[in-house]
This record gives structure tokens, C-alpha cells and sequence, in this order.
């Protein structure tokens, strides 16, 4: 049986600023008082797992454990097809210790050459865990095809270059309320709503 949070604090076990922000913005309707992982100075755990899910769900569980909080993890990538859904969970490593994804969008444009299908999805799992260990987690994604050269200074990550099927702006591009409303991140959070508090109606308390 799935298991609900109770409104309260909630850790977000990420320490990417840009998903700490839209994941708050989800949140805050439901009577959820978010503080991220990094705020808490809580290190981050290696990601040993071979798919989003288990990556998601070792972070939660973690930053459960360690904060004695529940904890919503987020892990999420670009799967390029062409490369055979590289690099998918390894999506961060390929922009380098310094985190820097002008080299990384460079290096996805390099590997996937000048001829073939350009086409790839966003995936987002997201995983609620316990301090107790229990764990609840759901996947979300969106496909499109990638542009060369990356397009926009909005978002994060690969979001210059992606460009979702049926758009005519890459991410990079998008106002920030637009992207949210429909990435791989808000179809994964309409997954999770059975698992959160319901929403604060217009004139509770708190």
C-alpha cells in the first residue's frame, strides 16, 4: 500500500539549485516546508544504480536517514537514442567535476555525429523515502529532438539543446513557468500526488 506524507518539512536531497527551485514550487501548495540537502550540509551519496530510479531512491533514502525527515530525491537525464540512451544516468558526469554543461552539450553534439536521428527524451524518477526506509517512486518523461548550436540561456543542464516534440523553443528558450508546466519533472510529479498531502484550499489555516 502507498504510504502519504503528512504536511510538514520535507527534505529535498538534491544540491542542484535549479531543480531545488522548481521542486518547491511544486510542493509548496500542499503544505510541504521544503529544505534542500545542501542547505542541511548533507553530503551528497555517491549514485552507484544502473537506472533513474535507483539512483533517485538511494539519494532519498539517504538524506532520510541522515536528517531523520522524509526526503524527496530527483534523478533525471537525457537519453540520446542514437547513442544508445547515453547519458542517460550519467548525464552530470559528462559535464565534468566542474559541472560545466557547455561541455557536456558539446560533447553529446560530437558523439552523436553530423548524420542520423537527432531524437531523445528527458527521464525524471523521483523517489519519496522515510527515515524508517520505506520508499515510493514514479518516472516521468518527454521526447523531442536535439539542435545544434544549444539555443537560450533559461533552464539548466542539456535544456538549450533539447527541443520537445510539438515546440518550436528549445528549453533554453521557454520561459521558466512554461517549462515546468509539461517536462519530464511535472508528468513525473503528477505521478507522485497520491503520496503527497492534498492541496490547501483557498482560506486554510497555515
Amino acid at each position: 500500500m502507498n504510504r502519504r506524507l503528512a504536511p510538514g518539512r520535507l527534505v529535498l536531497a538534491t544540491h542542484n539549485p535549479g531543480k531545488v527551485v522548481e521542486l518547491a514550487e511544486l510542493l509548496a501548495p500542499h503544505g510541504l516546508d521544503v529544505v534542500s540537502a545542501g542547505s542541511l550540509g548533507l553530503p551528497e551519496p555517491e549514485e552507484t544504480g544502473d537506472t533513474f530510479i535507483a539512483n533517485a531512491e538511494l539519494k532519498a533514502r539517504a538524506a532520510a536517514r541522515a536528517s531523520g525527515l522524509p526526503a524527496l530525491a530527483d534523478d533525471s537525464g537525457l537519453c540520446v537514442d542514437v547513442l544508445g540512451g547515453a547519458p542517460g544516468i550519467y548525464s552530470a558526469r559528462w559535464a565534468g567535476p566542474t559541472k560545466d554543461f557547455a561541455i557536456a552539450m558539446a560533447q553529446v553534439n560530437t558523439a552523436m555525429g553530423e548524420d542520423g536521428p537527432r531524437t531523445a527524451h528527458f527521464t525524471c524518477a523521483l523517489s519519496i523515502a522515510w527515515p524508517d526506509g520505506h520508499c515510493e517512486s514514479v518516472e516521468g518523461e518527454v521526447h523531442g529532438r536535439l539542435v545544434w548550436p544549444p539555443r537560450g540561456d533559461n533552464g539548466f543542464g542539456y535544456d538549450p539543446m533539447f527541443l520537445m516534440d510539438g515546440r518550436s523553443q528549445t528549453y533554453g528558450e521557454m520561459p521558466r513557468s512554461a517549462k515546468e508546466a509539461d517536462n519530464h519533472r511535472a508528468r513525473a510529479f503528477v505521478k507522485l500526488l497520491p503520496l503527497l498531502p492534498p492541496l490547501k484550499r483557498h482560506g486554510d489555516d497555515g
